[in-house]
Parts: C-alpha cells; structure tokens; sequence
C-alpha cells in the first residue's frame, strides 16, 4: 500500500501549474460570515425537549409578534427546535440574490429531518442586517427511536436550507482602485518564489513595471493605461495566468490513522535505519478459590497478572534512495507499517537524512 501511494506520487511532476486565481485573491474582496438565530418547525416529535426552556421561549416570543398571546406553561411539544443558521455572504451580492444556508441544533432536538426554518434574520459581525433565510430543512440522515432502541445515521441535527438565504443589503463595492492606482493580489499560502513568479508572468502578459512581489504574501499590480476605467476586465484577465508553482519540501502525517502522505521532490541523504519493536503485554484475570461442599472454608477471589515481553529481531537497513518511491520501498522490505513509518521518518529528519517539514495532525 504504501509503495502504491509512493509510486503514485512520485509520478506527478515536480512543478505544476496553477491559475493566479487558485493561488491568490484580490485584497479586500472577500465572503462574509452572517448568522441567525431561529427556530425549526413541523418536526416529528424530535425537536427540544421540555427540559429546553430557550425552545418553549422562543416559539412563545414568536407566537406573541404574529399577534398570539400564549405563556410558557402553554406550549407542550417536541416539534419545535432551536437552531442556529449560518451563511456566507459572497463579494458583490445584490439584494434578491439567493445563497444557501446551514441550520445546527442548539438544543437537545434528536433530529430536524423534515422540518422548516422559520423565517430568521442573519446578521453579519457588525451586528448589521444583511440578509433572511426560511424554508424545507435537508438533512442527510435520520434518527429513529422506539421501545427505547435508536437508530441513528450520520448527524441528524444539522441540516441546510438550498437556497434559502435571501440578501436584503448590498455590501459596499470592494474593487476600488488604492491612491496609488493599483491593486493588490494576496497569496493564499505566502512564498516568495511563488510571489515573485506571480509578478514575472503578470509583467510578461502585461508589460514590465506592472507587478512587484512586495513579500511573500502580496504582489502589487498597477492598472495598465490600456485598462484604465476597465480594471475588472484587467484583474479577470490576470486571473486566468498560469503560474509555476513551487512548494516546501513536507511530509503529513495523521498518528490517529497511520496515514502518511509525502511529496515526491523531497531531498535526502544516506542514512541507516535499524527496526525492531518491543511489544509489552500485561493481562489481568481473576479466579475464584471454592471450597467443596463439605469443607469449611469461604470462596475467595484470586488475582492473577501475567506480563509477556515480545521483542522482534531487528535489522539494520541503508537508505540512499534518492527519491521517495525507493526509501518507502526500501522500508516496505522491512516490513515497516505506517504507524512505525511515521516514527522513522521523523527519526530520519532529526538525523539530516530527510530535508522536509514533518507536519502532524
């Protein structure tokens, strides 16, 4: 397996190419968080709980702006579940514009399947109103209880709303032109090389002088006068260039999984591997001592610990593999697994035989 995700790996190319627009974005333009809180009706007796007074007031407090009159003690029912709605508002929305929503249980509702979000106002940071959302909650799993068994699929109690976010206020226009007539692109993952790559295509599609890697997140552009009052179509037409990307050297590794991901230009040098593991097994057993029938005596609990200590013979390996696909190979004839992969590699970096971030999640 693991020389299977090596030689797949190691088959790609050592540089590839990516569009401006995967790499980087315009500084300013960017989606904005918005978030309501509401409530979710007509569900089948799996909404919050008695117990969750904030549901029996909420429904309540509704109830009394559509112009009914009801106390707490007057509303018994498990239909009805407090939520949170989330959404993204996306740069240059247009009141009417439909965006898609999120609805999270706040609650102790087993299930919103088949509920319906009652109309919520979704407020951005500011505290500003931006938008509304209602409408059919789609969840893609259940929860079903009876005689005291549940059966549950995936998390019943987040769902979304498709297109049930409705924008009411436009946000302010974000491609405006800085005092120096220019605009700036903000590298998502900051690199130098990368930054000063981004500039040499930009000022080969559009004359020298027109882009300056500033550091390694942000590369400035001034407006050609050929685009002057057009600096839309300008910024689109930078966007689709194709930029040789260059990445740090890293291997990613998941101690929870035993999953190892590495790249395929990582540099190493000659290093000496010796694997063997030392394995410790204590078991616990309790035994009861009874006495026979006639005897006198009383039955006792005897405890019993046995410890066995297993050690595998190991061996001393010379990695000088040049590339990942030979030190994987070399380590799959040690009949290494990938947990204990994990621990070599970073034994490797410590050693100087690997010249790579070790990134563990």
């Amino acid at each position: 397996m693991l020389s299977l995700l090596a030689l797949l790996i190691a088959a790609s190319p050592s540089a590839e190419a990516a569009r401006i627009k995967d790499i980087a974005s315009v500084y300013g333009i960017r989606e904005n968080a918005l978030t309501g809180f509401g409530l979710v009706v007509g569900l089948n007796r799996t909404g919050d709980s008695a117990q969750n007074s904030a549901a029996i007031r909420a429904l309540s407090n509704r109830l009394q702006g559509l112009g009914m009159t009801l106390s707490d003690d007057d509303i018994k029912s498990r239909n009805v579940a407090v939520v949170m709605v989330t959404a993204k508002l996306p740069p240059g929305a247009r009141p009417g514009q439909r965006i898609d929503v999120t609805v999270s249980s706040t609650g102790d509702a087993r299930s919103i399947e088949g509920g319906v979000l009652l109309l919520t106002t979704l407020v951005a940071a500011n505290l500003e109103d931006y938008g509304t959302a209602q409408g059919p909650v789609i969840v893609g799993g259940y929860s079903v209880m009876s005689g005291g068994n549940q059966t549950v699929k995936n998390h019943p109690t987040v769902g979304i709303v498709t297109r049930g976010g409705m924008v009411e206020r436009e946000v302010p226009n974000q491609l405006k032109l800085s005092e120096q007539g220019s605009f700036e692109f903000v590298l998502n993952e900051p690199d130098l090389t990368n930054a000063a790559r981004l500039a040499t295509v930009v000022n080969a599609r559009f004359g020298d002088d027109t882009a300056i890697a500033i550091d390694q997140g942000m590369v400035r552009l001034l407006v050609p006068d050929a685009y002057l009052g057009r600096q839309a179509e300008f910024l689109a037409t930078a966007e689709l260039l194709d930029v040789a990307l260059d990445h740090v050297s890293r291997v990613v590794v998941n101690e929870r999984t035993g999953t190892v991901v590495m790249g395929a230009d990582i540099l190493l040098s000659p290093v000496a591997v010796a694997h063997g593991s030392l394995s410790i097994e204590v078991s616990h057993r309790v035994d009861a001592s009874q006495p026979n029938m006639l005897a006198a005596g009383q039955t006792a609990l005897i405890e019993n610990t046995n410890v066995a200590v297993r050690e595998e013979s190991g061996e001393v390996t010379l990695l000088r593999g040049a590339t990942v696909g030979d030190v994987v190979g070399a380590l799959n004839a040690m009949g290494v697994t990938p947990r204990d992969l994990i621990v070599i590699l970073q034994s490797m970096r410590a050693a100087g035989g690997l010249h790579a971030e070790i990134e563990v999640m």
